[in-house]
């Protein structure tokens, strides 16, 4: 900030002037240090510098928060990294990015104004990176420096340096997620890039620039979306680098390696389909899906998109998985043109994650592995629902043979009791309460099964998977030679999820600050007063509590409290009326829009009548991924004059 440099060096070069213009003597160190401290620059350098030690430590013992719990706008502190000088580094810098033609015509936004933002994030071997959001432009100002430590939990000696051989072996690229969001937040998949790290292991001096050109997604996979400049370094310096010849070949090996394994799996594959067709034609009409694109419209066997995924101390229950995955927003794959055929598009887990919403393949992707993760035998369904929608869910089996379904959008779940189509008509049927109606295979990361039933109708399918009359089974050794972790498949390995940045409290008072402006406005165009009635407001809390407790738990408590204490704050004589209402994001005026479309909920915000109070109250409740699930309670008091 001082230009420290530049007074220094202006210091030092007029000292040298005046002491060795009249004897030419030798300066020492010590003369130049006198003279930086008689021009009492070392005092100013000493006086700037915020020393990052006693920033930390005073966090520690930080001071307990305000009970109104504002946030310190202090700034940021910058986390001093260590830098552990037994391992390997690769510094991965971003220095700008060009021909984004796409944000040509947009014009330099101006200061302060809200503007369209690119966000670059990273995942290589367990470690997650974001770069700090830059305004879209075409040649979007990227500068940021990543530190990726080599090798993370695995390779053995800990305690001894990697070398270049060893790194060369690591096969893992680093994925790069590029994102934008929109002045409303809205968040689109850019471009998903798998860069290849290790040609700097035979960079000259350790350093290599490369220009990356990113592709987009979906139907645009072919069409370039811009480049980016992208720095690599290896920390500490490697002693010796490897040839450029020994690097191209590992790399042709590895390429060879993983085309044979998915040549031959696709040969089993094709066998495996011409046995199912065999055994009734009608299997040809069953969604039984082997293969799936993802983003960049590669295809790959759908069991290498599940993995067991353990949520560390983030999750702590199946429910709250399943509550997560359906509080990540819902978006098909977005398609050019109608014509009402669905692109089919089943993304990585990181752009999933860092997009915060996909399509029902992905919520059900994630669903079956956190399950996994959390030790049940969970498998991904691929069937229908009603219209013959093609649709995804989750199920899985108790040890016990109980089959549930899990529907991935809605964390709703479903106890499946097969109908017996032989038994006689006076026999009670079980009334399915679940909204799939067929179902052509299920699939996890070690195990795929066709349905090979006479009917593929969900209600009157039995869940047996060890009779291969009912259930066609793929070879396990052949889904192992594409899809078990560790193998160089080209599906990149899952990236730990991260912990919510979003600050529950200050968010649900932003909202509720917004909401309260909004419907006073609303309520002065119609020529009504707004008088707000805050003790009301905050009775609402323990409601909408409740409510997110029992989307998580199914158990609803807590019910007869909340409905005394609004009695007792409703005189005789007035009548009380609340409307919730629950989302998955965090825009305030898209809520309102929304409310305003229920008749109850208007009903409540245009209320007319004698001393009319009104209350609102938001409650967001935050899970990994800056996932929001918001609650928002809007109600009324008023005298009833009949």
């Amino acid at each position: 900030q001082m230009d420290v440099h530049g007074r220094i060096r202006e210091v030092l070069a007029e000292t040298i002037r005046e002491e060795l213009a009249p004897e030419h003597q030798q300066l020492t160190t010590d003369d130049l240090i006198k003279a930086l401290r008689q021009r009492g620059i070392i005092d100013d350098v000493m006086k700037e510098l915020k020393f990052v030690t006693d920033v930390n430590e005073k966090e520690r013992t930080s001071a307990p928060k305000p009970s109104t719990h504002f946030v310190d706008r202090e700034p940021p502190v910058l986390q001093k990294t260590n830098i552990d000088p037994t391992r390997r580094y690769l510094y991965l810098q971003v220095l700008g990015g060009k021909a984004f033609l796409e944000h040509l015509q947009e014009p330099e936004p101006l200061p302060g104004q809200i503007c369209s933002t690119f966000t670059l994030c990273l995942h290589f071997r367990n470690q997650r990176f974001r770069s700090k959001p830059v305004p879209c432009a075409c040649e979007p100002d990227f500068h940021d420096g990543f530190l990726l430590e080599v090798h993370k939990d695995s390779l053995g000696d800990g305690s001894k340096m990697v070398d270049a051989t060893t790194m060369l072996s690591i096969c893992d690229p680093v994925h790069m997620v590029l994102i934008k969001t929109d002045t409303f937040g809205e968040t689109t998949l850019v471009a998903s890039y798998f860069l290849e790290w290790r040609s700097v292991l035979a960079a000259e001096n350790g350093v290599t620039n490369v220009a990356v050109e990113l592709l987009g997604v979906g139907t645009e996979s072919k069409v370039s979306v811009g480049v980016l400049n992208i720095r690599l370094e290896m920390y500490p310096q490697l002693n010796k680098t490897l040839s450029p010849e020994v690097i191209d070949t590992q790399f042709a090996l590895e390429r060879q390696k993983t085309a044979e394994k998915e040549r031959l799996f696709l040969v089993y594959a094709k066998q495996w389909w011409r046995e199912y067709l065999q055994i009734r034609p009608t299997h040809n009409i069953r969604l039984v899906k082997i293969f799936a694109q993802d983003e960049n419209g590669v295809n790959h066997p759908v069991c290498s998109y599940i993995r067991p995924l353990r949520a560390g101390r983030l999750l702590d229950t199946p429910r709250q998985a399943a509550r997560f995955v359906s509080v990540l927003g819902y978006e098909r794959a977005p398609v050019i043109g109608g014509g009402g055929g669905k692109q089919e598009q089943w993304c990585t887990l990181l752009a999933f994650l860092c997009r915060n919403k996909g399509d029902c393949e992905d919520h059900a992707n994630l669903l079956c592995s956190l399950l996994l993760g959390f030790g049940l035998e969970a498998f991904v369904c691929v069937g229908t629902k009603a219209k013959g929608v093609p649709h995804t869910w989750v199920m899985t089996c108790g040890t016990d043979g109980t089959i549930t379904f899990w529907e991935s959008l809605t964390g709703h779940r479903y106890i499946h009791r097969p109908i017996n189509p032989d038994d006689p008509p006076l026999v009670e049927q079980p009334k399915p309460l679940y909204p799939y109606r067929t179902i052509g295979c299920i699939f996890n990361h070690q195990k795929f099964f066709g349905n090979c039933q006479p009917s593929d109708a969900v209600e009157v399918c039995v869940f047996d998977l060890h009779d291969e009359s009912k259930w066609k089974p793929m070879s396990g050794e052949a889904i192992k030679s594409v899809c078990a972790p560790g193998t160089t498949s080209s599906v990149p390995p899952f990236p730990p999820l991260c912990a919510s940045t979003v600050d529950p409290a200050v968010t649900s008072n932003e909202i509720e600050l917004q909401l309260r402006i909004l419907v006073s406005e609303h309520r002065k165009d119609l020529g009504l007063s707004t008088v707000w009635d805050d003790h009301l407001s905050y009775l609402l809390s323990p409601a909408l509590a409740a409510y997110e407790l029992e989307r998580t738990t199914s158990i609803s408590a807590g019910n007869e409290e909340f409905q005394d204490a609004v009695r007792r704050a409703v005189p005789d004589g007035h009548t009380f009326k609340g409307f919730p209402i629950h989302f998955v994001y965090r825009n305030a005026r898209r809520a309102f829009a929304t409310c305003l479309r229920s008749p109850f909920c208007e009903e409540i915000i245009c209320c007319r009548g004698d001393q009319v109070r009104l209350a609102v109250r938001v409650r967001v409740f935050t899970y990994p991924e800056s996932a929001c699930a918001v609650w928002i309670m809007f109600s009324c008091k008023y005298r009833s004059v009949l």
